[in-house]
């Protein structure tokens, strides 16, 4: 088995990878998905950057903060909220960008700036006390989590053997309900971002 651990969008196919985890609304496509949760888009900072510039109180509050956002990922500087019902898009400033989600958590940590990530990768941090939410009423809508595959006639074993194994730790994880439906998949859907 080989994991390949990327934000860019990978072409089974072309690329002969079995199975990728997608986050986010995928459009129709041949490719076959199964739900395994939802997540969402969550701001995070450190106390420490926040007591040397104040924590925001409003999206727009975004544009006197230094961020820090990645190369390769859908929203980039470009970040979207929810506000009475609308959506609203702040192209916020980038003091750092870097190339990974997890490099965007660690330079938050380390006081760099506030940055945008998927709210199960800063569990820990939050805990802690590391890092901390903001603008948490302003949060986007949640978005799915699919693992796909290439719809190819029979699944081959290892693959289905994986599948099993894999989408009740991710539900659990995600915090997707039992009630997610049957295991097997059955709809069919794009690609559109990887993670």
């Amino acid at each position: 088995m080989r994991v390949q651990l990327t934000d860019r969008l990978v072409n089974l196919l072309d690329e002969r990878v079995d199975l990728v985890l997608r986050l986010g609304e995928q459009p129709s496509s041949s490719l076959i998905a199964t739900r395994v949760g939802l997540h969402r888009q969550v701001l995070c900072a450190s106390p420490a950057y926040l007591e040397k510039h104040g924590t925001p109180r409003r999206p727009e509050d975004l544009l006197s903060h230094d961020c820090v956002t990645y190369e390769g990922y859908a929203v980039g500087s470009n970040w979207e909220f929810q506000s009475r019902g609308r959506t609203l898009k702040i192209e916020v400033p980038s003091r750092l960008v870097v190339s990974s989600v997890e490099a965007a958590i660690v330079a938050a940590a380390e006081a760099a700036g506030i940055a945008r990530v998927v709210s199960y990768q800063i569990e820990e941090p939050v805990k802690s006390g590391s890092l901390v939410k903001l603008l948490e009423a302003f949060e986007p809508l949640p978005a799915p989590v699919n693992l796909m595959y290439a719809a190819q006639g029979q699944i081959p074993l290892k693959l289905r053997a994986f599948i099993d194994f894999a989408v009740p730790r991710l539900r659990e994880r995600l915090g997707l309900a039992s009630a997610a439906g049957p295991q097997t998949p059955r709809s069919r859907r794009r690609p559109a971002a990887s993670s």
